[in-house]
């Protein structure tokens, strides 16, 4: 059996895999206050954007039409089965354009999954499930069925660094962000439920110390995956301080960029890990 990926760009991955693994990342449109970008923004030009305009730009998710181009030449074809992975349902409305295209290709050989994640936790679920597919030759609900383990076990925990975006985006007050930049409080926030939480407020290192604490629960069989926006500076020290609790070798780290979707609200110097619990 041959499977073939589709996604969209609520996910970051390194472009080198998704090339490889002929991993479909169907575009979504950025909107800085009515400058269009449909095919979005390369991540160095939208953080750049970003900090020059001062906008919060808006994006748009895939349409039912993107998705029925990506998926027409799968559809129902011999020996194929299409794996439609889309970020949270708690986040956005992808999953609902995937499902009509589906319908109206009344396509029988996909699986849509919700993964309750976004970011660089989505782009570690597709490259976990890309390596178990690798591994020997699988039927399909085996790998379905791998796929919602894995689901059940990603945690992402990440550290926002710059609280004006939060406070830009609605997300907190202007005297909460002015109060939290005045201590050095840097909101810690994770994935719940497939929705954005903040699970706490630490003041310099500590915010540090809590993601340590956070990830001795982890199943070390799996990589953590490490994420950071517009600057990797944040992370690539977190990693060269702690490796040793974090058992990685620094010397052969991959740092994920954060794209768009999750950069608008998080803004630059966000960094965090991906971790799968045991």
């Amino acid at each position: 059996m041959k499977y073939k990926i589709v996604t969209e760009a609520s996910v970051d991955m390194p472009e080198k895999f998704a090339k490889e693994n002929d991993i479909t990342i169907l575009p979504i449109e950025v909107n800085f206050n009515g400058e269009l970008y449909p095919e979005g923004l390369p991540n160095d030009e939208f953080y750049a954007k970003l900090k020059s305009t001062g906008i919060i730009p808006k994006t748009s998710q895939p349409n039912q039409y993107k998705f029925e181009n990506a998926l027409t030449p799968y559809c129902n074809k011999e020996g194929w089965f299409v794996l439609t992975i889309v970020i949270s349902s708690n986040l956005a409305g992808t999953i609902a354009q995937a499902k009509n295209a589906v319908d109206a290709l009344n396509m029988k050989n996909v699986y849509i999954c919700d993964s309750l994640i976004t970011t660089f936790a989505e782009g570690a679920l597709i490259m976990e499930i890309v390596k178990f597919i690798k591994e020997k030759d699988r039927q399909p609900q085996e790998v379905i069925d791998e796929l919602e383990r894995l689901k059940s076990k990603i945690k992402l925990i990440a550290v926002i660094n710059d609280l004006k975006y939060l406070k830009q985006g609605g997300r907190i007050s202007g005297v909460a962000a002015a109060l939290g930049t005045a201590l050095n409080v840097k909101p810690i926030i994770s994935l719940e439920g497939g929705k954005v939480t903040n699970i706490a407020k630490k003041r310099g290192e500590q915010a540090n110390l809590f993601m340590l604490d956070c990830v001795k629960n982890r199943d070390k069989s799996y990589p953590i995956y490490f994420g950071y926006s517009a600057d990797d500076d944040n992370i690539r020290k977190f990693v060269e301080k702690y490796f040793k609790e974090l058992e990685v070798d620094p010397k052969n780290m991959e740092y994920h960029s954060i794209g768009c979707v999750v950069g608008t609200h998080a803004g630059p110097g966000c960094y965090g890990m991906v971790y799968f619990s045991k």
